[in-house]
């Protein structure tokens, strides 16, 4: 087995979207090659109502996935296709937005004020890029957990890991998405297949993973005079990027690491995009605008919730 050695590590930045919500952004726009198929990944985490009722307001996507993951909380969502519900705590929406959709995304927090998530977008290949809308709504009773006997616990929302099987299904990058805990002071391989770009995005706890030539745990941290320091663990909020390989090692630190470790096989073709419209070409990004200015971007019947 060959260990997947750290491309690099980043920390999230301070960013608001949508009606001004405020979250913390891990990587989009610009360039995402290395991270190919995945185009953005939001930590939309908040513990002040203030700072996320004002939710995501109408807004159109084509061209891209979009999957998101509720930790507490409630999000209530609706779209152009007529499709409307609420995601609670441990629920998953994958949605293919395709050739397009309006759609809304209205955070409402738990009895405790807290909103907890994240949201990763995904690319479509040319081939896919207008293919119909769809949804996949998961529940958190669906998706299968693996609980290992030193007490390791994997979620897998996507792909199949240790002989279990994602509820989500037909997605065009083939992603892997796991949700691991990883109890204090256990070290675990986790196999990624080589030809996949993976990550891995810490959000409670701390650890270390390991790098094939260089044992050392890795984190870089902006300290005030703008310089990176090295330390042993990742914390919260380290986005790990990793080279190529066929595993990924995790050491745990005393407090336990829980993390998402995201994998897909890269597309590798141009990306043109405007906010939620992501296309192969600046024609076509530029085609699908003038469909949003005069009221042809929607292919499906428009029906508001």
């Amino acid at each position: 087995m060959s260990v997947r050695p750290i491309r690099k590590v980043l920390q999230t930045t301070p960013t608001r979207e949508g009606a001004g919500v405020k979250l913390q952004r891990a990587f989009g726009f610009g360039d995402t090659t290395e991270f190919d198929p995945f185009l953005l990944f939001d930590d939309f985490r908040n513990e002040n109502p203030e700072d996320y009722l004002a939710g995501f307001p109408w807004h159109p996507h084509r061209g891209i996935e979009t999957i998101t993951y509720v930790l507490a909380g409630t999000v209530e969502h609706g779209d152009s296709l007529g499709n409307r519900g609420s995601l609670g705590a441990g629920d998953v929406q994958w949605m293919t937005a395709g050739s397009g959709i309006l759609h809304q995304e209205m955070p409402r927090g738990d009895a405790r004020g807290r909103m907890h998530g994240f949201q990763l977008w995904a690319n479509l290949p040319s081939s896919l890029k207008m293919t119909k809308p769809r949804y996949q709504d998961v529940t958190a009773q669906e998706i299968p957990e693996i609980v290992e006997d030193d007490g390791t616990a994997v979620r897998v929302i996507c792909g199949e890991f240790w002989g279990r099987k994602g509820p989500i299904e037909g997605v065009a990058a083939d992603p892997r998405y796991l949700d691991v805990l990883v109890p204090p002071g256990q070290k675990k391989r986790l196999a990624v297949e080589t030809s996949r770009h993976a990550f891995a995005y810490v959000f409670a706890g701390s650890g270390s993973f390991r790098d094939a030539s260089d044992p050392q745990g890795v984190l870089t941290e902006e300290i005030a005079s703008g310089a990176t320091v090295r330390d042993d663990d990742t914390r919260n909020r380290s986005l790990v990027l990793f080279d190529r390989g066929d595993e990924v090692v995790v050491q745990a630190g005393d407090e336990g690491i829980r993390f998402l470790l995201v994998s897909g096989k890269p597309i590798e073709e141009p990306v043109a995009w405007y906010g939620p419209i992501v296309m192969n070409t600046n024609a076509q990004l530029q085609q699908a605008l003038s469909e949003l200015r005069s009221g042809t971007f929607i292919k499906q019947e428009f029906r508001r919730p």
